[in-house]
């Protein structure tokens, strides 16, 4: 399987260096190397171990290994210096590139919550027409379940292993190929099964989307573009409920799978041109290629004016880390708090906007207010993202867990026992709101805890056991409401989120306005985890 995996990513990496003009042809490799430009060729090249670099032709045997530099201090042949990836990118001012990326990552945000969703209109109307029974309807959510819950842990894997580019489009292309055939199923069994492999290219997403979008941001940045990917989301959560209101009825559930697969194949075509990103390529030692990506997007960020200079940061030998380095004495702490904010997050947002509603209908209320908190649910998931692109930066990560968590706990303990129709769908709506923006600086901000060789797995890790939460969520909740009613429930959530504000509080880590290799663990305890030479694919 890894042999296929790395074959794949190298087609892709090839195909792509094809079409790309030469990284050493920008204007400052041209200013810099204007005396060599008529007489030698500088092209990359691949050496026996797999390792990608640039190499001058026509400079004599001597020369042939220098690495060409676009940031040298006069003419002629620079020495070879790192591309300092990290230093760059945080520097530059968010720009036309910055918003192109937004864009397509969350576009891909936007069709994996559609298809995340799209299962309670689905599965209504399959039993409606009895396509399906009760029976089959659970085993189509436990799928879903399962398939996010390995699809997570799968993502991280690949990023860190074969680059975001190839892991994005991978994913990508296995949930929008899998919607498009659910329009085929001949039976339940089958769309159960299909929707099974269908889960792991959406439980990927969230750990790509929110990782990748990290990396290319500037840090004053990232906070804000992390809510506009949470509005992706949430506006895909508020499409699928009003499409599908309108067009299964008419034209029938298939037609759902058939948009959101229509629509993730046809982001995946426009992800085609999102490059690479050049913090990982730094990292496993592909440099010719960071640097290819660094002066396309330093040449489209120029365009807006000067660009600022930046201060250069040492950077480490190219090393793949094993997993176990998540476990080890100076990141424990790191992944121990992705573990507790990534489940509490899921498992209250799940709870809160799922079940709340038939525990109003269990205990008498009417259908009408069931509808209301739907409604303030709906609009909930758009004001709590827009509450996050204006305070993310403002307060943080950290204490926005700290501050949100209580509000969440506050709205939560008090909503159950309204009975005036007006204050139900204020506090529902704020209630929502805050669990969503819980959830956006939970799911956000768990990738900026780990560094750019092991982001990715540690990300997957947190929401892999968050999402594995998900599936022994229900037996909890029921527990808890035959025993203690409602009361237990919502003291239960109240308490969970309480808890992990506290925790925050106590020992949480500040990201915000920080570099991503700033908020690196100390290196001084690194010895204690086998490191060895990264592998190319």
């Amino acid at each position: 399987m890894q042999r296929l995996f790395r074959l794949l990513a190298c087609r892709q990496r090839k195909t792509t260096t094809a079409r790309r003009a030469h990284p050493l042809a920008g204007a400052t490799f041209k200013r810099d190397h204007a005396r060599l430009e008529n007489d030698h060729v500088c092209a990359p090249w691949e050496t026996k171990g797999g390792h990608f670099e640039t190499r001058h032709r026509g400079l004599g045997h001597g020369n042939l290994r220098r690495v060409c530099n676009s940031h040298s201090s006069g003419g002629g042949v620079a020495m070879p210096t790192p591309v300092n990836a990290g230093a760059r990118l945080d520097r530059l001012p968010a720009g036309s590139f910055h918003r192109r990326v937004l864009w397509l990552v969350g576009m891909g945000m936007f069709f994996d919550s559609f298809d995340n969703t799209l299962s309670g209109s689905v599965l209504a109307a399959l039993l409606d027409s009895k396509w399906s029974t009760l029976e089959q309807n659970s085993l189509f959510m436990s799928a879903t379940f399962i398939g996010l819950t390995l699809g997570a842990a799968a993502a991280g894997w690949l990023s860190d292993r074969f680059g975001r580019r190839f892991a994005y489009q991978f994913n990508l292309a296995i949930f929008g190929s899998m919607a498009l055939l659910s329009t085929l199923a001949p039976s339940m069994p089958w769309l159960i099964a299909i929707r099974a492999v269908m889960g792991l290219g959406m439980g990927a997403e969230y750990v790509m989307c929110y990782g990748l979008i990290i990396e290319f941001v500037p840090p004053e940045k990232r906070g804000r573009y992390l809510g506009y990917l949470a509005v992706f989301a949430g506006a895909g959560v508020f499409a699928t409920s009003s499409i599908g209101a309108l067009i299964i009825p008419w034209l029938g559930w298939r037609t759902m799978f058939l948009i959101g697969g229509c629509g993730t194949i046809w982001v995946w075509w426009l992800r085609r041109h999102l490059p690479e990103s050049p913090r990982w390529l730094e990292k496993v030692g592909r440099t010719a290629e960071a640097e290819e990506v660094m002066q396309r997007i330093e040449q489209e960020a120029a365009a807006a004016g000067p660009l600022p200079p930046f201060t250069a940061v040492p950077s480490s030998p190219p090393r793949w880390v094993p997993i176990t380095v998540l476990f080890s004495r100076p990141v424990i702490r790191r992944t121990l708090l992705a573990l507790v904010v990534n489940v509490s997050c899921l498992f209250g947002s799940y709870t809160l906007t799922g079940w709340m509603p038939t525990f109003f209908v269990r205990q008498g209320m009417s259908v009408t207010r069931s509808l209301a908190f739907t409604a303030a649910m709906m609009a909930g998931w758009l004001i709590g993202p827009l509450l996050c692109v204006v305070l993310a930066d403002r307060v943080g990560r950290r204490w926005g867990l700290v501050a949100f968590g209580v509000i969440c706990a506050a709205f939560g303990a008090t909503y159950p026992f309204l009975t005036e129709p007006t204050w139900i769908i204020v506090c529902g709506m704020m209630l929502v709101a805050s669990v969503s923006v819980f959830l956006t600086l939970g799911l956000g901000g768990t990738p900026e805890l780990f560094p750019t060789e092991y982001r990715f797995r540690g990300g997957g890790l947190a929401q892999t056991v968050g999402r594995a939460g998900l599936i022994i969520s229900p037996f909890v909740v029921l527990t808890l409401f035959n025993n203690y009613g409602i009361n237990g429930v919502i003291g239960a959530i109240s308490g969970m989120y309480l808890a992990v504000a506290l925790l925050m509080a106590v020992a949480g880590i500040e990201t915000n306005q920080k570099s991503l290799e700033a908020i690196e663990p100390e290196a001084a305890a690194a010895p204690e985890v086998a490191l060895t030479p990264v592998r190319q694919p």
